[in-house]
């Protein structure tokens, strides 16, 4: 039990570093990438499904996360350290690289 807990924390701790934008900065960025010229999705259905799902876990305390939110922060964990190793500083400039990584809770132009 102690090594779960040990492991969720670090968990955590990983997660929220990578996902360096506040909830706040987050919803705000999936409503505006969900905007249309002709429709508007209601704010609590903006953004993509996993966006959707790191903003409700950055809503929520350690105590209260379900496995399913363990599986999603390893997930975004996984693919923004992919994305940044595998693109890294070439693709910085790029919206759409930069877009992608913003849908999941990571500006890779915010200073660390």
């Amino acid at each position: 039990m102690v090594d779960t807990a040990l492991h969720q924390a670090e968990l955590w701790h990983e997660f929220h570093r990578v996902v360096n934008m506040s909830a706040r900065e987050l919803a705000d960025w999936l409503r505006a990438r969900s905007a249309g010229p002709d429709t508007e999705r209601l704010p609590e259905q903006a953004g993509t499904p996993t966006g959707e799902q790191v903003l409700r876990i950055l809503n929520k305390r350690r105590a209260d996360l379900t496995p399913e939110d363990f599986q999603v922060m390893r997930r975004v964990i996984r693919w923004v350290h992919a994305e940044r190793g595998r693109q890294g500083r070439a693709l910085a400039g790029r919206a759409g690289w930069r877009h992608r990584l913003m849908s999941l809770g990571h500006d890779p132009l915010k200073p660390a």
